[in-house]
């Protein structure tokens, strides 16, 4: 199991853009803002409370950022048993993950130039399921979690017609809501697991799908009922160093990846893909301590079609 508390930084382009429409309100359609609202949620809710997305600093051209702190991971528990008396052997697996974000879109252009709108989603998710190894390199592991997530934000109007427009678009629930909300996330990673003398090489592709529903939140609170899909395609390189520190051996290695993010995912982050390199160095515990495999420090820059970003923090491995 790897925990890592990260935190994320993250610019979304247009993340509340949905208010826009308070300078010229005639021309729009309230629900249509909802609609936009909905995917800004499910994305928030999905990017905070997820394991499976990695914490980091991002920065697009208008500034504009999310804050992410998370606490979270997954591991296989035990070594490989045979299932029945089928060539095939499993494992149990656990995941789980709490985060909370905050994210701030201050509007630098047209009627709301100043005004600012704050997201603030705190999420927690837990489940597991299997993995299924057909020999000593190829795995399967399809797991099934469950998540809820709260969602609130604030809207702060300094601009005049922010300040004109500010109570007709509280009462009407377009700022200052509050919602809560429960997804359901059915998954399944493909694995390859290679060993070249000590240096171990594993591919992976990950396949994941979300729907999310609100159940309760404040009066006249924008609707969320959304499908989302990702999928992760990665390299990781372990490699022994064979000296130590501290009385452990070192440990060094990283990974590379590419995450698609598909329907109201995409639609709520506006950007389809995310790039991610991360480097690791730590300490072999394995036997030594509890379960902990390796724990140290790791690092990874990441980038997309309009931005890029970098994260830092704990990188520890469990094997149960």
């Amino acid at each position: 199991m790897q925990l890592a508390p990260t935190k994320r930084t993250l610019t979304v382009l247009g993340i509340c853009a949905a208010l826009a429409p308070l300078a010229v309100r005639a021309q729009f359609d309230p629900a249509a803002i909802r609609s936009i609202q909905g995917d800004r949620i499910e994305a928030a809710s999905i990017l905070g409370g997820d394991f499976g997305l990695a914490g980091a600093s991002y920065r697009y051209d208008d500034k504009n950022t999310i804050d992410i702190s998370k606490f979270g991971g997954a591991g296989d528990i035990g070594d490989p048993q045979p299932l029945f008396d089928s060539p095939i052997k499993w494992q149990p697996r656990l995941q789980g993950n709490m985060g909370y974000l905050t994210a701030k879109d201050t509007f630098r252009s047209g009627d709301l130039e100043g005004d600012t709108s704050k997201y603030y989603t705190y999420a927690i998710q837990f489940g597991g399921g299997a993995r299924f190894w057909f020999g000593n390199h190829l795995s399967l592991a399809p797991t099934f979690m469950g998540m809820y997530g709260h969602t609130h934000e604030n809207f702060i109007a300094t601009s005049a017609t922010g300040r004109a427009n500010y109570q007709d678009a509280d009462k009407a629930g377009l700022i200052n809501w509050s919602v809560d909300t429960w997804t359901i996330r059915p998954s399944g990673q493909l694995a390859w697991v290679q060993d070249f003398g000590r240096v171990r090489v594993t591919l992976a592709s990950d396949g994941t799908y979300f729907h999310t529903e609100d159940f309760s939140g404040s009066d006249n609170h924008p609707s969320v009922k959304g499908d989302s899909e990702t999928w992760r395609n990665m390299i990781d390189i372990d490699i022994p160093l064979g000296r130590e520190l501290f009385g452990h051996e070192l440990r060094t290695g990283g990974f590379f990846s590419r995450t698609e993010f598909y329907n109201h995912i995409e639609k709520g982050l506006n950007w389809d893909h995310e790039y991610e390199i991360h480097y690791r160095i730590v300490l072999d515990f394995l036997g030594e301590l509890w379960k902990v495999q390796w724990l140290g420090i790791g690092a990874s820059y990441l980038w997309g079609a309009n931005f890029d970003g970098y994260s830092f923090g704990v990188d520890a491995a469990f094997r149960f």
